[in-house]
């Protein structure tokens, strides 16, 4: 398995007493793979991408990155684990005002240290496949919401991660463009054999993954629970 997380308990000071976000949860998510996350909010599923992504360590069970084992990694190691092996689709794209398109993608692949040619050939790979070829020389305040997390998901994509933490895509659009957006996602994910993980509120979208687990108070079940469809 690309993705493995196995028995994680993450906890939480809250005034006097401590809050269980992650209560014993394991899953496991393949190359190639599309797995969605439902759940009320405060449930869990924040927690559970921020231990995926490295971000959070808890208190026990193992994260494993691509074969990389980072439970015990130090934050260097996990810096680079991250940064080499994982992208991450943030909720709000988060794009730099001054950077064009292209350049959102080619500052991913500068931080990893790789040749300028090669970069911007898979950047401009990355627009054709997310239909944003057209709009390389766009900057933010140009583009739609729906480009935008475009620009997201490509720039996520940059460094060829194995893993692909998703928060929210669709939280910000409209229906229509909401199912765009998780469409691509699926795409991508089978195109590029990546381990795909997306939080997601949007239950209209879930016939397009793979498998749907729910947390609820910090566990994790197989399928969406009844009360949420």
């Amino acid at each position: 398995m690309t993705l493995k997380l196995t028995d994680i308990v993450l906890t939480y000071p809250d005034g006097d007493r401590t809050l269980t976000a992650l209560d014993h949860v394991s899953l496991s998510v393949a190359p190639g793979e599309f797995t969605a996350v439902v759940g009320p909010s405060g449930s869990g599923k924040s927690s559970l991408l921020a231990v995926a992504a490295t971000l959070l360590t808890p208190e026990s069970g193992t994260v494993t990155v691509a074969g990389y084992d980072v439970s015990g990694a130090s934050p260097a190691d996990r810096t680079r684990i991250r940064r080499d092996h994982i992208g991450i689709v943030f909720q709000q794209s988060n794009l730099l005002a001054s950077l064009t398109v292209l350049d959102q993608l080619l500052v991913m692949a500068d931080l990893a240290g790789r040749s300028t040619r090669q970069a911007v050939k898979r950047a401009r790979e990355l627009l054709t496949a997310v239909d944003m070829a057209g709009k390389q020389d766009k900057r933010p305040h140009q583009l739609s919401g729906g480009e935008r997390q475009r620009v997201n998901i490509a720039r996520a994509l940059m460094n060829e991660p194995e893993v692909l933490l998703v928060d929210e895509p669709t939280s910000a659009l409209d229906h229509q463009r909401g199912e765009q957006i998780v469409s691509l996602l699926a795409g991508l994910t089978k195109q590029n054999g990546v381990a795909t993980i997306m939080v997601t509120h949007d239950l209209a979208t879930l016939a397009m993954v793979d498998s749907v687990l729910t947390m609820t108070d910090g566990n994790l079940t197989a399928g969406a629970a009844a009360h949420l469809c």
